[in-house]
């Protein structure tokens, strides 16, 4: 039990990513420009995947439901952090802050599973070609991304269970530009040793099995590919190779935040900047740049809102 005398904290001050003025107005501009190239990449994916019958297959359903995921993940904190550059009031409600640690959660945990059923569509599209379609059903596309976001949403429940009853009476500073578990923990005003311990098993753990089973899964399938016929190997691996950066880029950050909390030099803040601002960017440039269909769908599509824009 904790004590009830402690006088509740209303807010939190972030300190962000620089204390100097001119780095801030760099990263104000560095933070805008990218935040725009998110926002337009990925809802050009997710439109592009909605309105173009000949995309509504298996695995385009679950590129643009990663788009819409990695694009709510960088609304989540980019805006929120370009708008304290700019006005210079880094604070956030404790219950604002609470909220955003539940839906970052939702959202990590939901994109895990997905990346889990994207490595699944490309197993049964390499190695088992003449079911794809039978397996791969609408029916079952629905079941893995509702699977998905329930796995997500009892991830971030069970995260937030162990910390939301924390005392907090102060210090109220995070060391960084947005709110998550292990600086939520650190301003607490009580021994919190355990409770980082049951945190790090939870995310930590699972962010690094879930990669290593990620991993092991792409290589059996270039195993599959290779015994059963080396002049696909190629396309495989061309294939898997894109996979396999979306899943480092993902991962990467979250077991190095994870698995050590609480560093004693900046690197987390260089990690939740590749989270949060070049592995949105990246993800629809990885798989609609080296993919033929997405591209010419895109420049349909794009061509027609044109021809729209100039008739109104």
């Amino acid at each position: 039990m904790y004590e009830e005398n402690y006088t509740e904290v209303p807010e939190f001050v972030f300190l962000g990513l620089s204390a100097s003025r001119p780095i801030q107005h760099f990263l104000l501009i560095f933070s805008t420009v990218l935040y725009i190239t998110i926002f337009l990449g990925n809802i050009l994916v997710v439109f592009t995947v909605v309105f173009e019958p000949h995309l509504h297959s298996p695995m385009y359903f679950l590129l643009g439901n990663l788009s819409f995921i990695d694009l709510f993940l960088s609304t989540l904190t980019v805006p929120k952090m370009i708008s304290d550059m700019y006005s210079g009031h880094n604070t956030i409600s404790f219950k604002g802050c609470v909220i955003q640690i539940f839906v970052l959660h939702v959202l990590g945990g939901s994109e895990m599973v997905l990346l889990i059923a994207m490595a699944l569509d490309r197993y049964v599209a390499i190695c088992k070609p003449l079911h794809y379609l039978t397996i791969m059903s609408p029916r079952m596309c629905i079941l893995l991304l509702s699977g998905a976001w329930v796995i997500g949403l009892i991830h971030s429940v069970a995260q937030l269970a162990f910390v939301v009853h924390l005392p907090f009476c102060g210090p109220n500073e995070i060391d960084s530009f947005y709110c998550d578990l292990p600086w939520f923990i650190k301003v607490a005003c009580t021994e919190t040793y355990s409770i980082e311990f049951v945190v790090t098993a939870n995310s930590g753990f699972i962010s690094t099995g879930t990669f290593f089973l990620l991993i092991i899964s792409y290589i059996f399938i270039l195993f599959t590919v290779w015994k059963s016929s080396s002049g696909g190997l190629a396309k495989a691996l061309s294939t898997l190779l894109a996979h396999i950066s979306v899943v480092v880029l993902f991962f990467g950050p979250c077991i190095f935040v994870y698995m050590w909390p609480f560093p004693t030099v900046p690197v987390d803040k260089f990690l939740a900047i590749l989270d949060f601002m070049i592995t949105p960017i990246l993800n629809p440039a990885i798989y609609t740049l080296r993919n033929k269909d997405m591209r010419l769908a895109m420049k349909r599509l794009i061509s027609q809102l044109l021809s729209l824009g100039k008739i109104s």
